[in-house]
């Protein structure tokens, strides 16, 4: 079973930055749109920021201008530079690979990011 893999969380305080990053076999990586979610307790896991076809990109009402989704496609990376984070962005965050063939989907197992003072 191919599972995604995230890093780069961690503890930060509000006003702070973090990276995350995830890095995809190439198979997977080619023939799909990635994207990132998080999920915060008692909560229903939401879309964060995510490319769309065409290699435009989506972002959540709440992390617009503050979070920057990229990709580097000589690695099959997707990364996710989060600045000015606030409490409520305090989630475990998820990498998404959604097949544009089938619509399967593989998703990792995440990475906590906590922000607090």
């Amino acid at each position: 079973q191919v599972q995604l893999v995230e890093s780069g969380g961690g503890l930060v305080q509000p006003g702070g930055s973090l990276r995350l990053s995830c890095p995809a076999p190439a198979i997977i990586f080619g023939i799909s749109v990635m994207g990132w979610y998080r999920q915060a307790p008692g909560k229903q896991r939401e879309l964060v920021a995510t490319f769309v076809s065409g290699g435009t990109t989506n972002y959540s009402d709440s992390v617009k201008g503050r979070f920057t989704i990229t990709r580097d496609d000589g690695n099959y990376t997707i990364y996710l530079q989060m600045n000015s984070l606030k409490p409520e962005d305090t989630a475990v965050y998820f990498c998404k690979a959604t097949s544009m063939n089938s619509g399967y989907e593989w998703w990792g197992q995440g990475t906590q990011v906590t922000v607090s003072s």
